[in-house]
């Protein structure tokens, strides 16, 4: 295992992401003391990751072919630029171009990140290092919520944007010194012919991955668009008590997805994922029956168990399948565009519901279909032991 590589891309990743976590429970109030209505909001929120699906394929394929570290170092780069640019946005419309702007950073990063980390993977700790590594990925969200809610109170919005830049341009520093040129990468799939999305999902474990992974993030991106707005307006709660209901799925998910990574080297990877799942359903319906502000921050609880069980495992199916095909980044950014394609529809469809029927609707939409695709995953999954045997 090479943890200098490990350590480097952990570390930037925990930067990248605590800048974001800053600013991401704050953006749906900033919009909305702007006059936006709900579907403004689903539509800044969704337009990260429009941008984000639409080039994950692309950088997936280009990296498993040209190496990985030029597409993260840019990627650092640019999420600087928009954080510089939040600063200087004066209405929803300039928000949206942000976040769309933003979405096209993102395709670099994580990914790559984690096909980077599913190459250099002895066989055997999987679950164990992807887990490890999605520390730095929930660890960052978790605290970042919380500081850019005390930065807005204390010292006002622009704080807060000023924060996640200094974080990302640390984060870019940080790669370009300390991570091998590309020409040295102990990558093992280098050079193969790019391959087309769809020749991926006629992999039955790919598209039950996938559509959990979508049917998951659907549910994180209606909480992250709505459950700030719903703590806001009908509890009354401050920027920094919404920061901590965020704060608590992430946290419990940094916590949970190391100690689940290694169980999942152990146990059943596909048993890991349910249980995530059901959690997941149980999380969104206390958002939707919450009459006291502590079932939202129960519901924050359960979305990080959801995730805590879930993610370290899907994770570690997507590298034994990555392994197989040859085509490592190809096979994390599928999994990445399932999660990009749930953050851009939630909110969207999140904020539709909202408008129509009710805030509260929309978390109950989201734990049907989210009990939808975990049902559906079970038989698209079924001999995924004799995968790992391989």
């Amino acid at each position: 295992m090479n943890w200098k590589v490990f350590s480097t891309l952990f570390l930037a990743i925990f930067a990248s992401m605590l800048g974001q976590g800053i600013v991401v429970p704050l953006l749906p109030v900033y919009a909305h003391e702007l006059g936006a209505t709900g579907f403004s909001i689903g539509i800044m929120f969704g337009a990260f990751s429009i941008s984000r699906t639409m080039l994950l394929p692309y950088f997936g394929m280009v990296s498993d072919r040209n190496g990985r570290k030029p597409y993260i170092t840019f990627g650092l780069l640019l999420y600087f630029f928009a954080s510089v640019a939040y600063i200087f946005s004066r209405d929803v419309n300039a928000l949206i171009l942000v976040r769309f702007f933003q979405g096209i950073a993102a395709a670099m990063i994580m990914p790559v990140a984690q096909a980077y980390v599913g190459e250099i993977t002895p066989r055997g700790q999987e679950g164990f290092m992807m887990g490890l590594l999605n520390v730095s990925l929930y660890g960052g969200l978790s605290a970042g919520p919380v500081l850019g809610g005390i930065a807005r109170d204390t010292l006002g919005m622009r704080s807060s944007f000023i924060s996640m830049g200094v974080l990302c341009i640390i984060a870019f520093i940080l790669c370009l010194v300390m991570l091998p040129p590309r020409q040295d990468e102990p990558l093992a799939s280098r050079g193969g012919p790019p391959q087309r999305i769809m020749v991926f999902l006629r992999n039955r474990y790919l598209l039950g991955l996938f559509l959990f992974r979508f049917a998951t993030t659907m549910c994180i991106g209606a909480f992250w668009a709505f459950a700030p707005l719903l703590a806001d307006t009908q509890f009354g709660l401050s920027s920094s008590a919404t920061g901590v209901i965020i704060m608590l799925s992430v946290l419990v998910s940094a916590v949970l997805t190391t100690p689940m990574g290694y169980l999942a080297d152990r146990v059943s990877k596909r048993l890991l994922v349910v249980l995530g799942g059901i959690m997941m359903v149980v999380s969104m319906l206390f958002f939707a029956y919450a009459q006291k502000a502590w079932g939202l921050y129960a519901a924050g609880f359960l979305s990080g168990i959801g995730g805590g069980l879930s993610v370290p495992a899907m994770m570690a199916m997507a590298v034994f399948v990555g392994r197989s095909r040859k085509f490592m980044g190809s096979v994390i950014s599928l999994l990445t565009m399932g999660h990009s394609l749930g953050m851009m529809t939630g909110p969207i469809l999140a904020g539709i519901l909202m408008d129509l029927l009710g805030m509260r609707q929309t978390f109950i939409g989201m734990s049907v279909f989210m009990a939808a695709m975990t049902l559906l995953f079970i038989p698209l999954t079924l001999r995924f032991e004799t995968l790992e045997k391989e």
